[in-house]
């Protein structure tokens, strides 16, 4: 097997993520919102925690059904502050619940989130061939754009380095490095 991203290192949680999901490119809109979720989590964190916590999150947030979410109320959410399965933060948790409505908005006006979303990349996946993670960038023009729009739209903990990488996790970039065993294979899902 060729060599794997230097980023997902040697434990095997973040090596079945690399090699099954990372750059798959997404168009299910409770995955789109799961990510969504899971990359604000992220903040300040490692993503092998959240990815160590997503089981946790997935029966937390109703399987990241917007519907559901959306309805969360205060008690709801004192639940999910109290819950040792996920990050415990209040901005985080009442970031979840409130994104969860923004994503209503939005279905409701696109017909979906993916149909927000994917127009950053023009509907495909862009095709990066990055030799080095010294040069995938943390943010790009199209990650500050879907940032500012999210806001516009209502959801927070939506940073444009925050929206790149959730772009990396959904596929809507390509950034599996040049000679990593991935970067072909996901560049032939588009």
């Amino acid at each position: 097997m060729s060599p794997r991203c230097p980023w997902a290192g040697d434990d095997p949680l973040y090596n079945a993520y690399h090699d099954l999901e990372w750059g798959v490119p997404v168009h299910d809109d409770r995955t789109l919102f799961e990510f969504l979720v899971l990359e604000g989590a992220q903040a300040g964190l490692s993503w092998l925690t959240i990815l160590r916590k997503r089981a946790a999150y997935r029966t937390a947030f109703d399987g990241f059904d917007p519907a559901l979410v959306a309805v969360y109320d205060d008690a709801r959410a004192a639940a999910l502050l109290a819950n040792a399965g996920i990050v415990r933060n209040r901005a985080k948790i009442a970031s979840a619940i409130g994104n969860a409505r923004a994503v209503l908005r939005i279905q409701q006006e696109f017909g979906s989130l993916d149909a927000l979303l994917w127009q950053f990349v023009g509907g495909q996946p862009l095709q990066n061939a990055w030799r080095s993670l010294s040069e995938v960038p943390a943010q790009t023009a199209a990650s500050q754009a879907m940032s500012r729009e999210l806001q516009r739209r209502g959801c927070n903990f939506v940073g444009p380095t925050i929206c790149y990488a959730f772009m990396q996790a959904v596929g809507m970039v390509n950034d599996h490095l040049v000679d990593c065993f991935r970067h072909g294979e996901v560049g032939r899902l588009a």
